[in-house]
């Protein structure tokens, strides 16, 4: 009977040593993402690997709900799949307008690098311009997908972008950042570490690409896809050496229906893309108008930061400085501003708590 007593007392506690010896091993093998869900690329940071994904936040589909391809292959099919492929944009101006594809988009790209497992955590940058049910969106995307998160934190995107800069956020009375992407131009003004103002724009790199579009269309009678336009777009930029240039692309003439090549001159590019950056620029003037003097004076001094994809556009920096009288500050890879900013908050506990926050949180139930 004794004998027996044991061999059950030996099996209870070797049970529950395996058991906590996994509970230890899962904490320790426990990863922390952050995700910068952008109109156009998703970016998303791997604590583990200590890399960064950046990928077209597109998804390819046959019969609306088999997956053929997603991220960058996803977008090469772009205007060039046959009719039973649907190729599909999960965000829209820089919300997530299809929530299940946005979904499988995610799920197949954490698992492109490394195997997610349950129990993660996750950090979201979003917009701070937008509704609840917008916001939440983005916090239910993660939480309530196969990957079980653990935990879903939301960092405001025009702070991650700070940080991602590399800037004294709790010691700067007065940062201006003008982030401007695929899909939306976001315009923060931040001080002593918090939002002071915020702006999203319906006004992003796709907009761009289609006012080329209109205008080669009206202008030359030819027409043009996204992809076309969004090369021109990269090529001309805002401002270069010669004012003759011309780039011969392909499309389809109106007049006669068949399709050729045709040149476009630098000329036409450059005037489809005033209004929008009249825009931009309208809403800088207004913000700063709105922002108390003592912030003001110290963005006057700083200048603007300029992030987003939008930002390698050649010559934009130089148009925004002579528009806006202010000086303009960039650095080598700006679309990777917000996610890097995202890196360093989950790599520093101290900010990790000051500037993330849980959509679960009592303080922020009460705030909203």
């Amino acid at each position: 009977m004794g004998s027996y007593r044991y061999e059950i007392l030996r099996e209870t506690t070797t049970d529950s040593l395996i058991m906590e010896n996994n509970t230890r091993e899962k904490k320790m093998n426990s990863n922390v993402y952050g995700i910068d869900l952008g109109t156009c690329n998703m970016k998303i940071y791997c604590k583990t690997s200590n890399k960064i994904l950046n990928e077209k936040n597109t998804i390819a589909l046959v019969k609306k709900d088999q997956i053929y391809a997603y991220g960058d292959a996803a977008y090469a099919m772009y205007e060039k799949a046959p009719d039973y492929i649907q190729v599909v944009f999960p965000m829209q101006n820089g919300v997530i307008a299809h929530f299940d594809y946005m979904q499988h988009l995610l799920e197949c790209l954490l698992n492109k690098r490394q195997q997610i497992t349950r129990g993660d955590e996750y950090v979201i940058a979003v917009p701070t311009d937008v509704t609840e049910v917008e916001k939440r969106a983005f916090y239910d995307l993660v939480y309530h997908s196969t990957a079980r998160a653990k935990s879903v934190r939301i960092v405001e995107r025009g702070i991650a972008d700070a940080v991602g800069l590399g800037l004294d956020i709790w010691n700067s009375n007065g940062i201006f950042i003008v982030n401007m992407g695929g899909g939306t131009t976001e315009l923060s003004v931040l001080s002593s570490g918090g939002m002071v103002l915020n702006r999203l724009l319906k006004l992003g790199g796709e907009h761009f690409d289609q006012a080329i579009m209109n205008s080669v269309r009206h202008n030359q009678d030819f027409l043009i896809g996204r992809i076309t336009a969004e090369s021109l777009r990269k090529s001309f930029g805002v401002f270069s050496e010669s004012d003759d240039a011309s780039l011969s692309v392909s499309g389809r003439s109106m007049i006669t229906g068949i399709p050729q090549y045709q040149e476009i001159p630098i000329s036409l590019v450059r005037a489809a893309l005033k209004d929008p950056l009249r825009e931009c620029v309208s809403a800088i003037k207004s913000m700063l108008d709105r922002t108390p003097p003592l912030v003001r004076k110290e963005i006057e001094q700083n200048g603007l930061y300029l992030t987003g994809g939008v930002a390698n556009l050649k010559g934009i920096p130089t148009y925004l400085q002579e528009s806006t009288g202010l000086k303009v500050t960039t650095v080598s890879d700006p679309e990777l501003c917000a996610v890097s900013g995202l890196q360093k908050i989950i790599q520093n506990k101290d900010n990790y708590k000051r500037l993330t926050y849980s959509m679960l949180d009592e303080d922020y139930r009460w705030l909203r």
